[in-house]
């Protein structure tokens, strides 16, 4: 397991499918293709273990469509 990668959390509003689940997933891994991507719909979570930053992270999900901020990183 690569130590370098942190473990963020982001709040996703609009999440309302598992395709949209899937998208946000799509999302992260064009940024970061080896991204651990966990979607927590209901709760409108999304935990990444990446090496990409959260900002760029949130900028990505935000031009996709879904309104996102980092918790954590």
């Amino acid at each position: 397991m690569d130590e370098t990668r942190a473990e963020l959390l982001m709040r996703v509003d609009g999440m309302t499918c598992d395709g949209c689940a899937a998208a946000v997933t799509r999302t992260v891994r064009r940024i970061d293709p080896e991204a651990d991507v966990a979607v927590d719909r209901s709760a409108g979570r999304v935990a990444i273990r990446t090496d990409a930053q959260a900002l760029i992270i949130a900028e990505a999900l935000t031009k996709a469509g879904y309104a996102a901020t980092a918790m954590t990183g």
